[in-house]
């Protein structure tokens, strides 16, 4: 998956949290580290330049998930690393302020990632701004936010492909969360829906239709209504609003007011236990504290994930026809297509990565599509220029090494099966930006990527000597 936004609507500050989760960074940390950052450059303006990845092992409901996440830079300058992520997976997290809504970068990046049969699910960020900065109550609160998923939704449509199916996004489906990467919370209806469930011993699904929309419950009817007016005239209020968003501006408020004796009494009714330490935090110490325990943000995001996001084995049979540039019936199509591990390999390097950032080593960073790739494993390297049935820009050579990519750090690995991300030592003589590698001899290359922004500048250039307008006049 990737994560794709408009610049600062905060990507790698949400990707802090599903580090975090993993084991990778602490808890503390998540959300003021920008872990995944690889250059100092990329700290100091606190923006993303280049595309970076990483491989996270999750648990969800007992079993085990690996996610091959690439973080994208949301700058228009650097949208070729866009291209280059959204090539190499399968689904995308769409991330949208909540403030700012829809811009002009998160239109580019959703035409790229659709136009690469890429399956999108969304994030609205940033909700702690709307509710401390903006003062929206409950009801305003949930306004705001179903401006923007039709905002999302309406972008959708603009650039759908019949092909990827409904990629329409609603939080009934569980494919939207909403949340704070600074703070380090979100949630989806799914884990209200769980919650609500339990205590009144109902399905979660049965839960989920009601908690967004125009969903009303009449407490004199006791039943739901589609209209805001109770049957004896008064004014009802959002099912929604009354289950999720009345009580989140209230935790924001009371602990903005240093109302403790309130918080006291809500914390056990939202679940939340602090040690003596936490009761001791103040002001927006105490907020991250408690929105962390009580929403954690890389619980609902990995479910969502999981969940709405389609597995290689799905995602390769559709996209097959977008990448292999060769007959859509010979054997490596069909290795790409199938996701066959025990196939001819097929990789496609989307970019050369230099993760310690001192120049001196650089990986080809891309993915398997088909078969397992190995050390010393003689493949056929097909550059950008490479056409079927010459020997030009073609070079067979064995692979010197590959390694798992964990944002700064690296890790050697024996093998890496198709589905995933790998990157490769010793290549960095023959490629130069991407290109395919295979072990088949019939293998047409994987196509070249389609970049939406051709480069404003060709060659820098720099003078020897710099004369001062006194030494030219």
């Amino acid at each position: 998956m990737s994560v794709i936004a408009h610049v600062d609507h905060g990507k790698t500050t949400l990707v802090d949290s599903l580090l975090a989760k993993a084991g990778v960074i602490s808890i503390e940390d998540a959300g003021d580290k920008h872990a995944i950052a690889l250059r100092q450059q990329e700290v100091d303006r606190q923006i993303t330049i280049k595309a970076t990845g990483v491989s996270l092992p999750f648990e969800k409901d007992g079993e085990t998930y690996l996610i091959n996440l690439v973080d994208s830079p949301g700058h228009v300058d650097f949208s070729s690393e866009v291209t280059a992520a959204l090539r190499i997976t399968d689904g995308a997290l769409v991330v949208v302020d909540c403030v700012e809504g829809v811009c002009v970068q998160t239109e580019t990046v959703t035409r790229q990632a659709l136009g690469e049969r890429i399956k999108p699910v969304l994030h609205v960020n940033k909700v702690d701004r709307a509710i401390q900065e903006l003062k929206l109550s409950g009801e305003d609160l949930y306004q705001k936010l179903n401006q923007i998923i039709e905002s999302v939704n309406a972008l959708f449509a603009t650039y759908e492909d019949n092909t990827l199916g409904d990629v329409t996004v609603d939080p009934r489906k569980g494919n939207v969360s909403f949340g704070s990467g600074k703070q380090g919370w979100a949630f989806t209806l799914t884990v209200f829906a769980r919650i609500f469930a339990e205590k009144m011993q109902k399905e979660p699904a049965s839960l989920m239709a009601r908690l967004w929309g125009e969903n009303f419950f009449d407490v004199e009817a006791k039943k739901f209504t589609d209209r805001p007016i109770s049957v004896s005239g008064k004014s009802l209020v959002r099912y929604a609003v009354t289950m999720i968003f009345d009580p989140l501006v209230k935790v924001y408020n009371t602990i903005g007011m240093d109302d403790f004796p309130t918080l006291e009494t809500m914390l056990p009714k939202i679940g939340v236990k602090l040690t003596a330490h936490e009761k001791e935090r103040r002001g927006g110490d105490l907020l991250k504290t408690v929105m962390r325990k009580w929403l954690p943000a890389a619980d609902a995001l990995t479910r969502m994930v999981i969940e709405n996001l389609p597995s290689p084995k799905v995602a390769q049979h559709y996209r097959v026809q977008n990448l292999y540039t060769g007959p859509q019936d010979d054997e490596n199509a069909n290795a790409i297509r199938n996701c066959d591990a025990s196939g001819p390999l097929n990789v496609f390097i989307s970019k050369m990565i230099d993760p310690v950032g001192d120049g001196k080593r650089y990986f080809a960073f891309g993915r398997v599509f088909s078969g397992t790739v190995k050390p010393q494993l003689e493949v056929r390297i097909m550059g950008p220029n490479f056409v079927f049935g010459e020997k030009s820009d073609l070079n067979i050579k064995k692979i010197p090494g590959i390694v798992l990519i964990l944002g700064v750090k690296t890790e050697n690995v024996p093998e890496v099966p198709c589905g995933n991300t790998v990157g490769i030592s010793g290549l960095d003589k023959i490629l130069i930006k991407s290109g395919s590698i295979s072990t088949s001899e019939l293998a047409h290359p994987i196509a070249p990527m389609k970049f939406s922004v051709a480069p404003v500048v060709r060659r820098a250039v720099t003078p020897k000597k710099h004369r001062s307008i006194e030494e030219i006049h």
